[in-house]
């Protein structure tokens, strides 16, 4: 038989013992929670990547990395499709582990479609990723990223005010040792001219920037006049950049005023393996 605590004395000394394990045990469950994280709905951003999956081709084998809750991989499958799920959490009995920091555990040309959802800003090398995401896909198969959209309005504006972006409050990131395992929160912030540049350098073209839900649409007539200055300001710089083909400075130039990059919350980017 297990004995009780000693409560002979008055209560306040033993409801002063169980404070500190109560307290233990809240912590923990704070611990375990920023260990690995993902969204518990079907966020916007899902449901973009959700209808531009749908509108390719059929069959194929997709790559969903991190696939966190696997709420996008289910909806995909129930659709037919063949999903590998990889992340570096034991969310799921079939999640290949996979630590985005590190070489992918997959074939090079593996994969007909890989989709990266709000994991690239959690890695310390996301260049490195990007490599791993374009060496698994197939020639001609396509990449579907998405990330904290840093550089849409109010973003700009906090970052103006702060010295930091939306979603990326310094307070936010985890400090971790050094090879540990887990999530590090936000941690590398990446715009749209700099993912641009990554993919095509491993051999992937952007083929379309879609957005999901605006963010702050309340500040739009106020920025309006700053965003006129900003379109000319570019395009000034633009005609200066000789080596830049004149495709590519138009397209550039369109996809930076676009709606997707001047108010959506997450940039959704779609490229194409040569």
């Amino acid at each position: 038989m297990i004995k009780s605590e000693d409560t002979s004395r008055d209560g306040a000394g033993s409801l002063r013992a169980q404070a500190p394990a109560g307290a233990r045990i809240r912590a923990a469950a704070r611990t375990a929670r920023r260990d690995f994280s993902h969204v518990g709905n079907f966020t916007d951003y899902m449901e973009v990547v959700w209808r531009l999956l749908e509108a390719g081709e059929a069959g194929g084998k997709t790559l969903d990395i991190p696939a966190g809750n696997g709420l996008l991989s289910a909806r995909l499958r129930e659709a037919g499709h063949t999903v590998v799920c990889a992340d570096i959490n034991r969310e799921k009995p079939d999640y290949v582990l996979a630590d985005m920091n590190e070489p992918l555990p997959f074939a090079a040309g593996e994969f007909d479609a890989v989709v990266c959802m709000e994991g690239l800003e959690h890695t310390l090398d996301p260049a490195a990723l990007i490599g791993e995401l374009c060496r698994v896909t197939r020639p001609g198969g396509r990449i579907i990223l998405t990330v904290p959209n840093v550089q849409n309005v109010f973003s700009r504006l906090k970052f103006l005010c702060t010295g930091f972006f939306y979603q990326f409050s310094p307070w936010g990131s985890i400090p971790r040792p050094r090879g540990e395992k887990k999530d590090r929160g936000h941690v590398s912030s990446l715009t749209y001219l700099q993912l641009r540049y990554l993919f095509d350098y491993n051999g992937a073209r952007l083929a379309a920037v879609r957005g999901d839900r605006w963010k702050k649409k309340w500040l739009i007539p106020f920025l309006l006049p700053a965003l006129a200055l900003g379109w000319v300001w570019a395009r000034v710089e633009l005609a200066r950049q000789d080596p830049v083909p004149a495709a590519d400075g138009r397209a550039m130039l369109r996809d930076l005023f676009s709606a997707p990059a001047l108010f959506s919350r997450s940039l959704v980017l779609v490229f194409q393996k040569a």
